[in-house]
């Protein structure tokens, strides 16, 4: 069985497989992260690919970190 963290550990390289217009969207509250919005609480600018956030950067609504983030299938 997969645990939290091997999940964590495994969805880790998610962002490089991505497009930078990729929207993401957080498994615990359901947060949107939209590259062409950013992020405002964070002064991330509209533009700026899932995959060049800061280190640091947290889910804005449930503070879940960016592993926790899976694509959106528009």
């Amino acid at each position: 069985m997969q645990t939290e963290m091997d999940r964590k550990i495994n969805d880790s390289d998610v962002p490089s497989r991505l497009s930078d217009e990729t929207r993401l969207e957080c498994r615990i509250c359901w947060q949107v992260y939209d590259p062409a919005e950013g992020d405002e609480i964070e002064q991330i600018p509209p533009g700026t690919p899932f995959s060049k956030l800061p280190d640091y950067w947290r889910c804005p609504q449930c503070d879940s970190d960016k592993g926790m983030f899976l694509p959106i299938d528009d």
